[in-house]
């Protein structure tokens, strides 16, 4: 798959993007890559990948980098040049920049515990990556930035630019990378070589600075051993992987090889979780991660999902599989709410009042650098129906599928060399996935 990277980075404010050919070098050699050195600004580019596709008939999108270090940029109210978003430019952001990168090396681009205070699980991949931009220039990242600087809330603000423009800008699925510059792939926890060169292994590593600014310091520790694409593509050929991360059915994982799958649709039932080909019975009652909701024919209540993932062998067991909604109400307010559908344990473990499951355990030894999957379940399935569904209402629904707590990669270095790390360096965490949205659009 021939491919290069536009690294865009205004003021230090990353806005990195991964440009993929659909195509073969007959068609790739037809145009000279476009550089951030030809512009920083994303609708440069946009306007140079159409100018392709119309000189060559081949096809191109983009992947946008972690968006966690962009200040606030990504998802900003304003265009690159400082105009308020149009309709003109939300079809195009909509056409090219089809997928976002959920997790990297440089942490988790999901939420932020202070955007998502009910969600439990949203401090994870963030500690040293909410200091600021890339660099640590410019200024540092504020309450008042996050909005535009996650995921989940740009997924949010897209909802809102529908309602006025017709046309949602921010209307991507999910993707992981490793962005490492050392010319290795090894993100396992047990053999992560780092970022750069700098931070291969080591007994001194993990207090490696490699970034300070604003009075922080970004150190070796605070990289995560992460992430991986994962692609529901109907053959292992070029053409049907970039179909199908066109069409966003793909997913995200942390670093660990999890299975994950989600449906929606209108009258999914709980025997559905229970087929033998849950995949088949998926594609025909509803739509796959990345898809619009149909229009309910059948005059049912609210959408159902399907939703199934299947155990990394060489990692943890599963802990459960939650679902994240987010929506707009009448007045454009955006909510967002968190539902576990499955979990391990389910007879024990009973939901609070507030909802909430209580926790998996944790097996770790740290000591050790090892776990017991005597705890968690190595397969979940389950059917959820929205219980607040309101058809008046935009919203998106995603997976996200978590294992059992595990070792950390610093839990490895601390073995490996013999080393004791401050009690601020984590040693251990729960990997997990993220499913591309599915979206229901009001008729």
């Amino acid at each position: 798959m021939i491919g290069y990277e536009w690294t865009s980075v205004p003021g230090g404010n990353n806005l990195h993007r991964n440009i993929l050919f659909r195509d073969g070098k007959e068609k790739a050699d037809q145009i000279f890559p476009f550089s951030s050195w030809n512009s920083e600004d994303p609708e440069k580019l946009w306007e140079w990948m159409a100018k392709y596709e119309a000189k060559t008939g081949g096809k191109m999108l983009a992947i946008a980098h972690n968006a966690n270090l962009s200040n606030g940029r990504m998802f900003e109210p304003v265009t690159h040049a400082g105009a308020p978003l149009s309709k003109d430019y939300a079809e195009r952001r909509a056409r090219f920049d089809v997928l976002q990168e959920m997790m990297q090396t440089k942490g988790s681009s999901e939420t932020h515990p202070l955007l998502s205070p009910n969600d439990e699980f949203a401090d994870f991949g963030v500690a040293g990556w909410e200091y600021g931009n890339l660099t640590l220039e410019d200024k540092p990242l504020s309450r008042e930035m996050m909005p535009t600087n996650y995921l989940r809330s740009g997924l949010l603000q897209g909802l809102k630019y529908e309602s006025s423009l017709g046309i949602n800008p921010f209307k991507f699925g999910f993707i992981g990378g490793t962005d490492v510059h050392n010319s290795l792939s090894s993100i396992e926890e047990n053999n992560f070589f780092g970022k750069m060169p700098v931070q291969e292994p080591s007994k001194n590593r993990w207090n490696h600075a490699s970034k300070q600014g604003f009075g922080k310091t970004r150190y070796t520790y605070h990289y995560t051993a992460a992430g991986y694409a994962a692609v529901w593509a109907t053959e292992n050929t070029r053409e049907a992987l970039w179909d199908a991360m066109h069409r966003k059915e793909v997913y995200s994982t942390s670093g660990s090889r999890l299975t994950v799958r989600l449906f929606g649709g209108w009258d999914f039932n709980k025997k559905d979780a229970e087929a033998r080909d849950l995949a088949s019975v998926g594609y025909a009652k509803g739509v796959p991660m990345g898809g619009d909701l149909p229009k309910d024919s059948k005059g049912a209540k609210a959408p159902s999902f399907l939703v199934a993932a299947m155990k990394d062998p060489q990692s943890g067991n599963l802990d459960r599989i939650q679902i994240v909604k987010g929506w707009t109400d009448k007045d454009n307010k955006e909510h967002e709410q968190i539902y576990n559908v499955v979990w391990s344990d389910m007879t024990s473990r009973r939901p609070g009042k507030d909802g909430k499951v209580p926790s998996v355990g944790d097996t770790v030894d740290v000591a050790t650098a090892t776990w017991k999957d005597t705890i968690g379940a190595p397969q979940l399935t389950g059917v959820w129906t929205d219980p607040a569904f309101d058809p008046s209402q935009r919203a998106f629904y995603y997976v996200r599928a978590i294992e059992i707590p595990t070792p950390r990669w610093t839990a490895y270095d601390a073995l490996r060399f013999g080393i004791k790390m401050p009690p601020e360096v984590p040693m251990k965490h729960q990997e997990r996935a993220w499913s591309s949205p599915i979206w229901y659009t009001p008729n």
